[in-house]
Order: structure tokens, then sequence, then C-alpha cells
């Protein structure tokens, strides 16, 4: 049954609506006023770093309320053509305002969805981080699979990917990798991946044929600037190894790779992707930086906890989602209810249900 024009143009208008009040446009026009006087100061680039942060903030502002205004005036001029073609009994205009309000709902789809990055570190490259938990070589081996499935994902949604850490484990599959992801909205997209990911399978490793279960951790912070945390260089202890890898000409031959270990807090981060040793040394400082930039926040987090009272997890262990190979096929997000069926799907990199379930379920625990 078709759809009445005059319903889907109300839905559109509610939507739109919606959106404007989440994305807090009224605010982004008073604070627009604001930037394009900071923007056209001439002293402003005495300080790259603020300059860089206007500019950027006065574009994305300028970008989302030119968006909501064109979605505004399209919706508007659909309404008003729907009533002089429905006065005039024309037919041909009508199917006109028909797929006139096709566009625009793609269009406010595309809004709605950038909606749900207001998150504060959304915008920045996400550091995420897969190691090997309970379940013994099955559990190197479903770190190895998670860590392809990212790298899959992440190809093809465009994402620019560096290996900074890859560990391998002795008998199959990884005891941990770190990757640093640079792109719009980087850990936006990923921060939902944060927690423990359990598989269930008959084990490739078992000879017996049986079921096993699987654990693997996964760790996703944003970077932030070296210059943004204090980190007192006689905190450090700096160890230097040989890099491991796939073999051949991907072996390094020197210790290069660079191992930080800050004593106060007792935080590991280590470096292998680049040539020298002070490349790494530099890398993993910055992932140092993050990290402590994440305890820090976290720190915070937990004075109010105290204060609050003890707040524990309901639900068995503590998975985020659940990857079932037999005696059914299905992945499961246990915090939004999302499911699939397709599991090999999902682990060659298919996790778009899931991205968004989560960016979704975000924005409704927001509020």
């Amino acid at each position: 049954m078709d759809l009445d024009p005059r319903a889907v143009i109300a839905d559109l208008s509610s939507r739109l609506t919606e959106a404007r009040e989440f994305l807090d446009i009224d605010g982004k026009i008073t604070e627009l006023e604001k930037l394009r006087i900071l923007a056209s100061d001439p002293t402003l680039w005495e300080d790259p770093d603020r300059a860089r942060n206007v500019t950027r903030t006065l574009a994305s502002h300028e970008g989302i309320v030119a968006h909501v205004e064109r979605l505004q005036t399209s919706i508007d001029d659909a309404g008003l053509l729907l009533e002089m073609a429905a006065d005039e009994g024309d037919e041909s205009a009508v199917a006109e305002v028909v797929a006139e309000v096709g566009r625009v709902d793609k269009d406010l789809a595309d809004l709605e969805r950038e909606s749900l990055f207001f998150g504060e570190y959304d915008d920045r490259p996400a550091i995420l981080s897969v190691h090997a938990g309970a379940g013994g070589v099955d559990a190197a081996d479903w770190a190895d699979i998670l860590l392809r499935m990212y790298l899959r994902y992440l190809e093809q949604k465009g994402f620019s990917v560096e290996i900074d850490e890859y560990l391998g484990a002795e008998e199959a599959g990884i005891r941990s990798a770190t990757i640093t992801v640079r792109g719009e909205h980087a850990y936006g997209y990923l921060e939902g991946e944060r927690g423990t990911h359990r598989l269930v399978r008959i084990s490739p490793f078992d000879s017996a044929n049986r079921r096993h279960t699987a654990f693997a951790g996964v760790d996703v912070i944003p970077e932030v600037e070296v210059e943004d945390v204090e980190i007192d260089l006689d905190d450090l202890r700096v160890d230097t190894y040989r890099a491991s890898g796939s073999g051949g000409q991907h072996i390094n031959k020197t210790d290069s790779a660079v191992r930080l270990t800050h004593l106060p807090t007792g935080i590991v981060v280590a470096c292998q992707a680049e040539r020298s040793q002070l490349q790494n040394r530099q890398r993993a400082m910055a992932l140092l930086a993050a990290r402590l930039a994440v305890q820090a926040r976290h720190d915070a987090r937990a004075e109010i906890d105290e204060i609050r009272g003890e707040q524990t997890e309901a639900g068995w262990g503590r998975q985020i989602r659940s990857y079932v190979m037999q005696p059914y096929q299905m992945v499961k997000d246990l915090r939004t209810d999302v499911e699939v069926g397709n599991i090999m799907g999902v682990l060659d990199g298919d996790l778009d249900k899931f991205v968004d379930g989560y960016l979704s379920y975000r924005r409704s625990q927001a509020g």
C-alpha cells in the first residue's frame, strides 16, 4: 500500500526537529558568531593548536547548521508543492513530491547518523588493543580472529590503520596486538567494541572435537596529544627488544622495539611498528599518554562511585558480545540485543549493525 505523502512529510519534520534539538543547532548558531570573530583575529595563528581547534570547530558547526537548514527548506518546499498539486489534481506533481521526500529521507538519515557522534572524544583517533583471555590456545586464536575482523571492517570503512604492537602466541594466534585507527569519528565508531568477546565453537585444537568457550578482551581508548599529559621521565622504565613479525624480511635484526613501563601506575605500552628505536619510542610515548589520560578519567569516576556506592554489573561474566558457532550460529550483543545469524559475515568485517546498534543505545542512555 502506498504511503500518504502528507504523513511522510509530517514524520520527516518531526525527525528533523528531534535531530535539531539533539544536535543543539540553536546553540551552534550562537557559538558560530563567536567562532567567526575568533577566526578573523590575525593573532589567532600565534597559537597553532588553538587555531586548528577553532577552525575545525567552525567548519564542523557550519556544515551541520547548513545541513539542517537545507533539510528544513526541502521539507517545507515538499509540503507546499503537495498542497498545490492536491488543489490542481496534478498526479505527476504528487509523484514528484514522493520522489523528493524519498531523497530527503535519505539525507535526513545521514544527519541522524551524524547526531550519534556526540561524545567528547568521538572525533579522536582510536587506539584499539586485542588480547587473549581465558581459554588457552583457543583464546589466542580467537584474539587473532578478532584482530582480523577489525582490520577488515576498518579497511571497508576507509580508515587508516597503524599496527603498533603484535605479539604472537606460542602455538597459534596472538597474545596481544595494538593498532591506531585514524579517520572521521574513529573513536566514536569503535568505542562500543570495548569489553570481553566470547566465542563458542568446536575447537580445531581438540582432537576429540569438543565444544570450547574462549574469551578475548578488546580495549579502545582515544588518542591524546603527549603535551596534554604530564609524564615525568624519571617515572619510566624503558626496555628495548627485537620486533616480532611474520618472518623473512619483516623480522627486525636490531633491538628497535620499545616497551615503556610507567612505574607509578604500572601501565605498560609497547611499539614495534617503526624501523628505528627513536620512532618507536615516540609512538610508545603517545600510547602511554592516551592510557594515562584514560586512567585519570577513571580515577575521577572512581571517586564519584565511592560516594555513590558500589555498582555491580549484572549477568554472567563481563562479556559484551557472544559469537556462537555450535550448536547454532549467532552473534548477539548483550547490551543492545542486536543479533546476526551470519557469523562468518561478521567475522569478515560486517560490523555495521553492531556499531549502529551501540551508537543508538549510547544516545538513548544519554537521553
